[in-house]
């Protein structure tokens, strides 16, 4: 029997531009900074924004752009807050600091039910947050969101480059639209990640330093405009909006 919260899933969505989710084969390579701080480049540029955290497992942009107590409203659905001109949604709305005990079946159903009942309205980007890893929600996603397409982030570290070779494996394997993958915290240069990277056929945006100064800026989202993270990140922002990838 056909789920009837997928249908309102595209009606919802309707108006949705560009779906870009933001994922990662692990955790820890700084997936939501880039997915948070991708959004508030785009909503500085004029652009109509939205960020989605979907990550129903660890949630953290709330941190990151410093949330404090803003709380989505209910109109014929749920309509996200907004903070620095991005509509902004997560699951900690409800949550708040309580862990999410969530598996199997139960995130398929969270993350159906929050695509389901969030109004986003008209938007050139909705920015996804997503679980990192190979898992549930990844293929939900695939299903229940129409041409989505995924921004891969990975660490130099060959240990994190082999999940995200998986990842990227499983996608195009699946017909999924990847647009490329960022290399983030580079302490030296080498080529390794992106040689890796193009001999899956992937794209390779280029990489983001080590920024010692980032972890000051998190809550901040003034100081965290003014970050090396922030000037790399949207340099290669540019490069992606100039080929028209993500339209």
């Amino acid at each position: 029997m056909t789920d009837p919260r997928t249908s309102m899933i595209s009606k919802r969505l309707r108006g949705v531009r560009s779906v870009i989710a933001v994922s990662s084969g692990k955790g820890g390579v700084g997936k939501s900074l880039i997915a948070s701080v991708l959004a508030l480049i785009l909503a500085r540029k004029g652009f109509k924004v939205g960020l989605f955290d979907l990550d129903l497992t660890g949630p953290s942009t709330h941190i990151i752009l410093g949330t404090g107590k803003l709380k989505p409203r209910e109109e014929n659905g749920i309509i996200p807050p907004v903070i620095e001109g991005l509509k902004y949604m997560s699951i900690v709305h409800y949550v708040h600091d309580h862990a999410s005990p969530l598996r199997g079946s139960d995130i398929s159903n969270a993350l159906t039910e929050l695509l389901a009942v969030t109004v986003w309205g008209e938007l050139d980007y909705l920015i996804m947050d997503t679980s990192p890893g190979i898992c549930d929600s990844t293929l939900d996603l695939l299903t229940l969101v129409k041409d989505i397409k995924f921004l891969i982030v990975t660490t130099p570290s060959n240990l994190a480059f082999e999940t995200v070779r998986k990842l990227i494996s499983l996608l195009l394997e699946l017909n999924a639209s990847v647009i490329g993958v960022i290399e983030n915290m580079r302490m030296r240069h080498s080529d390794h990640t992106r040689q890796q990277t193009e001999r899956l056929g992937a794209r390779y945006w280029g990489a983001i330093a080590f920024d010692p100064r980032l972890e000051e800026s998190i809550g901040n989202t003034d100081k965290l405009l003014m970050t090396e993270f922030t000037k790399s990140l949207e340099e290669i922002a540019e490069r992606i909006l100039r080929l028209r990838l993500v339209e």
